[in-house]
C-alpha cells in the first residue's frame, strides 16, 4: 500500500480522515460505507467507537469471513489508541488484508503523530476534516451544499444563513436541506427571511428552541407540523443535537469573556450567545450528556429505516425537554 491512493478512489484499502470538523468527519465515513455497500450490499461493517479497539482485537476484525464479504473497519479517535493498539494497527498498515478497507479517523495534532504519518506512509487515501474557521470557509461550505442538493443560491443567500445560524456545519447543512425542500427556484436573501420569518414555526430548529427551554407538549405540536409540511425528520435531529451542543459549548467557556469575545470564540452572532444563555436555565452536564444520547438514537432510527420515524422523533424531543430540567445544579 506504499503507492498514494487517489482521492477519489472510496474504496482505496486506507482511509485517513483527518480533522475535528465531526459533520466532515461522519461524511467522510458514510461516503466510505455507502461505496462499499454499492460494490458489496452485504458488506460488514464494523464502526469501532473511541477506546473499542483493544489490543489483539485488530486480528479477529480483520480475519477474512467464510463467506468472503467485503468489511469497513473505522477506528474513531484513533491518536488516543494505547502503544500496544497503535503497533498492531501499524503493523496491519504493513500488510493489509485484501477486501478488508480501514477508515482511520484522526484528530491531528502531535498526539498520535506517529499512526497518523505511518498511514501517510502506507499510501492512504487522505480527507481533510479541518474545522473551518474563517468566514470565507464558511459561506464557501453554504454554496457547495446547495450545489450538491442541485440548487441555485445567491451568495447573499449564503451569508444570510451564516448571520442567522452561525458556524454549525450540521446546522448550516440542515438548512440547506430545508430550503432546498421548500423554496422554488434561486434561493436568494429574500427567500432565507421569508423562509425563517415566516415559516420558522416549521422548521426542526424552533422545534428545538421549545424542547431545550424544556416546553415538551409545544415541540411535540411544532414538531408533527414541521413533519407535516415535509421537513426531513433527519434535519430536525441535526437541529435537536445543535441545540444541546450549543448549551454545553456555552457552558464550558469562560464566564467572564466579553460579549463579543464569547460570540468569536463560540462561532455564533451576538444574539445567538443571548438566547443559548437564557436557554441554559436548568440544564446540568448529566443534562446535556443524557439528551445528546437520545438524539443520537433517534437519528440512528430515522436514518435506519425505522418503520416510524415520528415516534423516534417524538421520544426525542420528551427525553431533551426532560433534561433541560435535570437537576438541581445547572450550569
Amino acid at each position: 500500500m506504499a503507492r498514494k491512493s487517489a482521492p477519489d478512489d472510496l474504496l482505496a484499502p486506507l482511509t485517513l480522515a483527518v480533522g475535528q470538523e465531526e459533520l466532515l468527519l461522519d461524511r467522510a465515513v458514510a461516503e466510505v460505507v455507502a461505496a462499499a455497500k454499492a460494490a458489496d450490499p452485504d458488506t460488514d461493517v464494523r464502526d469501532l467507537p473511541p477506546g473499542a479497539l483493544q489490543p489483539g482485537s485488530l486480528a479477529e476484525l480483520t480475519t477474512p469471513s467464510l463467506f468472503a464479504e467485503r468489511k469497513v473497519i473505522v477506528v474513531r479517535a484513533a491518536q488516543d489508541l494505547s502503544a500496544d493498539s497503535v503497533k498492531e494497527v501499524k503493523a496491519y498498515l504493513d500488510a493489509p488484508v485484501e477486501e478488508v478497507i480501514m477508515v482511520l479517523v484522526h484528530a491531528g495534532g502531535p498526539k498520535g503523530k506517529g499512526l497518523l504519518d505511518a498511514a501517510k506512509k502506507a499510501g492512504a487515501r487522505e480527507v481533510a476534516c479541518a474545522k473551518l474557521t474563517k468566514a470565507g470557509e464558511r459561506l464557501a461550505f453554504v454554496r457547495n451544499e446547495f450545489r450538491k442538493l442541485g440548487r441555485a443560491a445567491t451568495p447573499e443567500a449564503g451569508q444570510a444563513l451564516l448571520d442567522s445560524l452561525g458556524s454549525d456545519l450540521r446546522e448550516l447543512a440542515a438548512a440547506c436541506n430545508q430550503l432546498t425542500a421548500d423554496i422554488e427556484g434561486t434561493i436568494d436573501e429574500t427567500a432565507v427571511a421569508t423562509y425563517y420569518s415566516g415559516r420558522a414555526e416549521a422548521t426542526g430548529f424552533e422545534v428545538a428552541d421549545l424542547a431545550v427551554t424544556g416546553r415538551a407538549a409545544e415541540a411535540l405540536e411544532r414538531l408533527r407540523w414541521a413533519l407535516a409540511v415535509g421537513q426531513p425528520p433527519t434535519g430536525i435531529t441535526y437541529a435537536l443535537a445543535a441545540g444541546v451542543r450549543s448549551i454545553g459549548r456555552l457552558a464550558t467557556v469562560g464566564r467572564n469573556m466579553r460579549p463579543a469575545d464569547l460570540a468569536r470564540e463560540l462561532g455564533m452572532p451576538p444574539w445567538k450567545v443571548d438566547r443559548v444563555r437564557q436557554q441554559m436555565r436548568g440544564w446540568t452536564g448529566d443534562g446535556v450528556a443524557a439528551a445528546l444520547t437520545a438524539v443520537a438514537q433517534a437519528d440512528a432510527a430515522v436514518k435506519g429505516g425505522s418503520d416510524d420515524p415520528a415516534y423516534a422523533l417524538e421520544r426525542a424531543v420528551v427525553a431533551v425537554a426532560r433534561a433541560s430540567r435535570a437537576g438541581a445544579r445547572p450550569y
